[in-house]
């Protein structure tokens, strides 16, 4: 009966595990599909997979249709998150190698919090603060650590900052609407709603699908499919289950499994002075999620529930 009843607490985890996996294999994929698809045409592609997967799975489940109300959070999170992140982000990849992006990207779990403070109302710990001034450092560190390579790295940089942005904002309206429709259901609409707003790359899509290798729209296919319509699903059934700041943070080790994937896969390794970058953009994540003495009281501040007692 306790198993049953801890059930929830032991797939939410295991759902966003999955997410971190998938994601992290995406920023190798995008690099690798990015050499024969351009930004937009890559984001069409892999929203239009997406789509299909998930719209097959939400027709068997007779789900219906997501009430009105979740609406708002859907179509933010569809414009911003599966929308515009992807198109900055496949930029930003063509720019700066795989591993770099993720570690630019994962500042976004800091933003995820600036912003819930700023619209949802949530508290700002002197911690978070200073954790988010660290990890600020750590991106300018990273920007400069490219700059050697050409302005065309730099711009990378920026892309994948902008990208970090939109990410954060689409979890935070994400984050209401599942509060009022299934997993399934902000998923497959915030996705639909994702490749309504990448119709315009539809001319490069065609044009470039008819040139490119098998192997890239091979990847194509896999990041709609898999990082895409799984990891998105999974990922919103955890955040319907916990706080956005505390699922952001499930998010830190994506570039340490990049960095080892990007290596396997790629033969690309970040600088010294990127990895430097790095570490401090995971410094100032851990400084910003550290307790200090009384960590019931923290964790009251930061906004996280207590755990629930268990009969």
């Amino acid at each position: 009966m306790r198993l049953v009843r801890n059930r929830p607490h032991i797939l939410a985890p295991g759902a966003a595990a999955v997410s971190v996996l998938l994601w992290a294999s995406a920023f190798v994929s995008i690099r690798s599909a990015g050499q024969a698809y351009s930004p937009g045409a890559l984001a069409l592609g892999r929203l239009a997979a997406g789509a299909l997967a998930l719209v097959v799975i939400w027709a068997v489940r007779r789900e219906g249709l997501p009430p009105r109300s979740a609406w708002r959070g859907i179509l933010l999170s569809g414009v911003l998150w599966f929308g515009f992140y992807m198109v900055v982000l496949n930029w930003g990849e063509q720019e700066v190698d795989a591993g770099t992006a993720a570690l630019v990207v994962n500042v976004g779990p800091l933003l995820i919090a600036l912003l819930g403070a700023r619209l949802l109302g949530d508290p700002m710990p002197p911690r978070l603060l200073a954790g988010m001034a660290v990890s600020f450092a750590g991106a300018v560190t990273v920007g400069l650590s490219m700059s050697g390579e050409g302005g065309s790295s730099v711009l990378g940089v920026a892309l994948c900052l902008l990208a970090a942005v939109a990410y954060a904002a689409g979890v935070v309206a994400q984050k209401p609407a599942l509060g009022r429709a299934s997993a399934l259901q902000v998923t497959t609409f915030g996705c639909l709603v994702g490749a309504v707003a990448c119709l315009p790359f539809t001319g490069q899509l065609v044009h470039e699908a008819a040139q490119a290798p098998l192997t890239a729209t091979l990847n194509m296919v896999y990041l709609g499919v898999f990082p895409t319509a799984l990891a998105f699903t999974t990922w919103a059934y955890a955040l319907a289950r916990t706080t956005a700041s505390r699922m952001g943070a499930t998010t830190y080790a994506v570039p340490a499994l990049v960095v080892a994937m990007s290596w396997l896969v790629l033969g690309e390794v970040p600088g010294a002075l990127t990895l430097v970058g790095g570490v401090l953009c995971l410094a100032g994540v851990a400084v910003s999620r550290s307790r200090a003495r009384g960590g019931r009281t923290v964790r009251a501040a930061a906004g996280e529930p207590r755990p629930e007692k268990v009969s």
